[in-house]
């Protein structure tokens, strides 16, 4: 063995025996320790950044310390504890607590923010469920309200915006995914109005977005498509609605891309109404032949 993998060994024996010490001796006080001693470990390790120490010691002895300063920091610092080791649900749940119990501390406006922050960063991609999402905003926005002047008060609107961008994301591809998988047989007859809700939901919410141009021109063809597939007794009504989306589009957007592909399909509605026009006349008129016969 040449020296180096030797001092590497010898090495590797130390962080052994160091980490067995330490461990043996924070069991003894998990057993042994007294409330004050485990209070004083506890903030130690905490200030020494072993925040899964720290939150073992203060989870135990913190329903202990009532009525005194030692337990309103130890539930603060055990809520930190949670947040520094990427447990946001419970880092949440421990802050609004904390704020819930100690409202007039000094920490609390504090508390407050963090309990919003962790929901924000517990808060999912884009691609997945959304209801975290909307809980996070709630927290961000009542804090905002709560403390308008709060050095935090930026930092939460930052976010509030990153949540918004990441439900509009959401609401887009969900329009988007109902418009893929329109289709005249039975699994997919559903989603031509599933898209053009949708996509009357997205423009209510989310008037600005940078995705209404291209969720504006597939509701109108889903519109036409929905017409095209719908019983006749529906079609006249479902026809209109789609040369009225289409005019519409073409006042919101003179100059869109989409423009000419659109023109196909205001084409298409309006033949499809001169159709049920023609349908319709001639029902009526079989009607009154049929009268005069009777008669």
């Amino acid at each position: 063995m040449n020296f180096k993998k030797k001092g590497l060994f010898a090495l590797a024996i130390i962080i052994g025996l160091t980490q067995f010490s330490c461990n043996k001796k924070f069991n003894q006080l998990q057993k042994k320790g007294t409330l004050e001693e485990k209070y004083a470990a506890a903030i130690k390790y905490y200030e020494d950044a072993d925040y899964y120490k720290a939150g073992l010691i203060f989870e135990e002895i913190t329903p202990l310390l009532k009525g005194d300063s030692t337990a309103e920091k130890a539930q603060f610092y055990n809520a930190y504890c949670n947040y520094y080791q990427g447990m946001y649900q419970m880092s949440s749940y421990a802050f609004k607590n904390f704020y819930a119990t100690y409202n007039n501390s000094p920490f609390a406006e504090e508390a407050f923010y963090m309990y919003a922050y962790s929901m924000f960063k517990d808060s999912p991609p884009s691609n997945l469920d959304q209801t975290n999402t909307l809980t996070a905003i709630d927290a961000l926005q009542t804090f905002i309200n709560t403390y308008p002047d709060s050095k935090y008060a930026e930092k939460c609107n930052k976010d509030l915006n990153d949540l918004r961008n990441r439900l509009e994301k959401k609401a887009y591809e969900k329009a988007k995914l109902y418009y893929k998988t329109r289709q005249p047989s039975y699994g997919g007859l559903a989603n031509y109005k599933a898209t053009v809700v949708s996509v009357g939901n997205f423009l209510k919410d989310f008037p600005d977005s940078k995705y209404r141009e291209e969720l504006q021109y597939i509701q109108v063809i889903a519109q036409q498509e929905l017409a095209d597939v719908s019983l006749f007794t529906k079609q006249k009504e479902r026809y209109n609605e789609a040369i009225t989306l289409y005019e519409k589009f073409i006042d919101k957007y003179p100059k869109s891309k989409y423009l000419k592909d659109l023109e196909k399909v205001h084409a298409r509605a309006m033949k499809g109404l001169e159709e049920v026009d023609k349908t319709e006349k001639a029902i009526e008129q079989a009607k009154i032949a049929a009268e005069k016969e009777k008669s």
